[in-house]
């Protein structure tokens, strides 16, 4: 749960984690046109490169300058590993097996931010989350299932997809720390600028593809850049910053539930039964990972300390 110091719902980090499901929800029907036209490589660097135009912008408007030194670390193995090697993976992983097994794969990734989060954060192994975890998956996988069509799989596309999932996990639980010195708009920018630094050299391919490249395709994978990168990475590490790695992960799992619509109202990709129940299967765990600790002698004797932590990260 996303809370304030009195121990109450922040509304504008729930808001703020609203804005980055939706926004991500839409980059799967995005991708999908303008994958038509652009290789995964060129796609993903023309998104970064849209993405941190808009983000520098922003952050000169805001004269926010650059993160102190101690952000670095946790901001480059960030836009190292999700801004650049995930998208890449991503892309060509859905190009190599059906969509969901693409979906059950990837889907691994807010599972591993939980473990990871738990360990290397110490945020501990909440059971309620663990649990909601497990539902979220399971809806997921039926999803995934219900988006399978010839079942087309390769060997290739599972591993790209595994490795989507892990850098996602482990870009994730680097960013955390670095939002203790850094806003999320420097981590953002900063942490985008470099995975475009790690993908130029894909510069010749994006520069061979645009001119054949119809408008649309190239305005989505703008699209692509300025909202769900730009805006919707923001407005995640805003909230990540204010809640633990491992529930923002959980929440992640909303996006199975609208794509489902999206493709439907977009694409007119009429769902199935198995991808309403799936959907509904994804929301519900979500609201299980982050509801409340029961109130009583535990809950109080875990909130303690709890608070101690975030006065003395604060201070």
């Amino acid at each position: 749960m996303t809370e304030t110091k009195a121990g109450r719902p922040d509304r504008r980090a729930l808001a703020a984690v609203g804005v980055t499901v939706v926004l991500w929800a839409s980059a799967f029907v995005s991708i999908r046109s303008a994958g038509r036209h652009y290789t995964p490589d060129a796609l993903a660097l023309g998104r970064l490169l849209a993405g941190t135009a808009a983000l520098v912008l922003i952050l000169l408007i805001r004269r926010e300058g650059f993160p102190p030194r101690a952000a670095w670390p946790g901001i480059a193995v960030s836009g190292v590993l999700w801004f650049g090697v995930y998208m890449v993976a991503l892309n060509w992983g859905e190009q190599e097996v059906d969509a969901g097994t693409a979906a059950m794969v990837v889907n691994v990734g807010p599972i591993l931010i939980a473990l990871l989060g738990g360990w290397l954060l110490k945020e501990g192994f909440p059971p309620r989350l663990l649990a909601g975890l497990a539902v979220s998956f399971a809806g997921a996988a039926v999803v995934g299932l219900s988006m399978s069509g010839e079942g087309r799989a390769s060997v290739v596309g599972v591993l790209l997809c595994l490795v989507a999932a892990v850098t996602y996990a482990a870009g994730v639980v680097a960013q955390k720390p670095a939002l203790r010195h850094a806003s999320a708009l420097q981590a953002t920018t900063f942490g985008c600028a470099i995975g475009a630094l790690a993908c130029l050299p894909f510069a010749g391919r994006l520069a061979a593809q645009l001119p054949d490249a119809p408008l649309p395709a190239t305005l989505n994978m703008v699209y692509l850049g300025v909202f769900p990168t730009a805006l919707a990475f923001t407005t995640w590490a805003y909230a990540l910053a204010r809640t633990s790695a491992g529930r923002m992960g959980a929440t992640t799992y909303v996006v199975p539930a609208l794509v489902v619509v999206m493709s439907w109202v977009a694409l007119d990709e009429v769902p199935g039964v198995l991808a309403f129940a799936g959907g509904l299967l994804c929301l519900v765990g979500v609201a299980v990972s982050r509801g409340r600790r029961p109130a009583g002698p535990a809950g109080e004797a875990g909130a303690a300390p709890r608070a101690l932590l975030r006065q003395g990260a604060e201070e």
